[in-house]
């Protein structure tokens, strides 16, 4: 069975998120199932390579415009690519694919679309793509979501609910949860210069909410990494100054999935102050789950406070509210027997609902389903 991941950007352009989630899925290559990836450059000519195993090929873009690659060979690639796929999955959201799957994919092959989150803050955009949206979702054979509140929440995907699964993500949970030697001194070095240490990841942007994380730091006695790049950069950097915070948030770029790890193991908490319903899950409590980093997440009507649940491996407050977000942060670098049970009850969590083999292995049976809608519908229409 061939299987074509579609989505606008891939690693190494980026890391993290919806790329996660598909290279956990396409490294799960076996002699019946293969994979392969269609992108686009985040900025820059069209490549093709191979990464850990997985052929991927990114069409060039000048750049991107309301979070849509300006890649005008996307399309084009996805109609060629398509036609020798068995099944092609569609990580939503991207309007290319939406428009790509209207012109040009064969009634023959099987459309999965996997739903991350709905398009947030680009009301003109989504008014002008919900046609699109709505005929991709009436073509698909299996819509996967992440959490049962995906659901309950969208006007998309109400109509459409007895084709849904819901299918919460798995990560590779053995490389989170052991350090080599040198991690582990690593690790120990910045736990000794900063015991009081507070850890975030992500894309900086707005949804993100780090300017509340940012406003919080100033009634919270430690210091934060923030690890991620983005557009806010600057803005943050300037509002960290102007609260007199900047000497204790460092804003650390993008780094390795190694030092990103050193980092969640010295740290104390994990926090993710995200704002929007943009952020559908957030994978990155998983792996910070599966190190045992207590989190302080927030009230979303998606599954985000689902996946760390309050009192039981987080402390969830209201989103965009810096003072609550200072407090749930200080109660667990204050109280080391609530970050413990956080902590290790996290840990629990991930290994029994959230390991990646678990993951792969029930979507290799949202595949066979998909293929064998789409044949049967096949008949039907003969």
């Amino acid at each position: 069975m061939r299987i074509l991941h579609t989505y606008k950007i891939y690693r190494p352009d980026i890391e993290g998120g919806i790329p996660a989630v598909m290279s956990s899925l396409a490294q799960g290559s076996d002699q019946d199932i293969s994979h392969s990836i269609l992108c686009a450059r985040r900025r820059g000519a069209a490549r093709q390579y191979t990464i850990e195993g997985v052929p991927v090929e990114a069409v060039a873009s000048l750049g991107t415009l309301f979070s849509t690659p300006l890649a005008p060979g996307y399309i084009p690639a996805f109609v060629r690519r398509a036609g020798s796929a068995d099944v092609v999955i569609h990580h939503a959201p991207l309007p290319l694919n939406d428009a790509a799957i209207l012109l040009g994919l064969p009634d023959d092959v099987a459309l999965i679309v996997h739903w991350h989150a709905e398009i947030v803050g680009y009301a003109l955009l989504k008014c002008l793509v919900t046609p699109l949206i709505r005929r991709t979702l009436a073509r698909a054979d299996r819509i996967v979501v992440s959490g049962q509140p995906m659901i309950d929440n969208s006007e998309f995907l109400r109509p459409h609910a007895e084709k849904c699964v819901v299918l919460p993500y798995g990560m590779d949970l053995d490389y989170w949860r052991t350090l080599d030697a040198s991690e582990r001194a690593g690790a120990d070095e910045l736990r000794r210069q900063q015991p009081r240490h507070i850890v975030a990841l992500g894309r900086l942007v707005g949804y993100k909410g780090y300017d509340v994380l940012v406003r919080a730091m100033q009634t919270i006695d430690g210091h934060a990494t923030i690890v991620g790049e983005g557009p806010l950069l600057a803005e943050l950097q300037q509002l960290a100054t102007a609260l007199g915070v900047s000497n204790r948030i460092r804003f650390a770029g993008r780094l390795t999935r190694s030092e990103i790890k050193q980092l969640f193991y010295s740290a104390r908490a994990f926090a993710f102050p995200s704002v929007t319903e943009a952020e559908a899950f957030g994978i990155v409590q998983i792996e910070a789950m599966a190190v045992g980093l207590p989190i302080v997440n927030t009230h979303l009507a998606t599954t985000v406070p689902l996946v760390a649940r309050h009192d039981r491996e987080a402390l969830t407050v209201p989103p965009n509210d810096p003072h609550a977000l200072s407090q749930a942060l200080g109660r667990i670098l204050d109280e080391p027997a609530l970050a413990e049970r956080l902590g290790a009850a996290g840990r629990e969590r991930a290994k029994s609902d959230f390991d990646q083999a678990v993951f792969r292995a029930r979507m290799a049976i949202i595949y066979e389903e998909a293929v064998l809608a789409r044949k049967y519908r096949g008949t039907a229409r003969r």
